[in-house]
Formats: C-alpha cells, sequence, structure tokens
C-alpha cells in the first residue's frame, strides 16, 4: 500500500513541476511575440513589396 502511496506523491509532484514549466515557457513565448510583433509594426514604413 504504501508503494501506491509513493508514487502517487510522485506523480503529483511531477504534475506540478511539468505545469510550472509549461506556465514559464508560454509566457515567454507569449511575451516574445508581443515584442516581434511590436517591431514589426515599427518598422512597417520600411517594407517594399
Amino acid at each position: 500500500m504504501e508503494k501506491a502511496y509513493l508514487s502517487m506523491k510522485n506523480s503529483g509532484a511531477c504534475g506540478i513541476a511539468l505545469g510550472i514549466i509549461i506556465l514559464t515557457v508560454g509566457i515567454a513565448a507569449g511575451v516574445l511575440s508581443i515584442i516581434s510583433g511590436a517591431s514589426l509594426l515599427k518598422h512597417k514604413r520600411e517594407i517594399t513589396f
């Protein structure tokens, strides 16, 4: 029975850690996307087709 509880504890800790990592990567990707979009808008007059 103790093995089951230990396994559940490790699985829960892994899930929380993975969630934090995914949240951090998502926020970083969003910030980089906003910065990239702002840069494109800033230089849109220089673009010729």
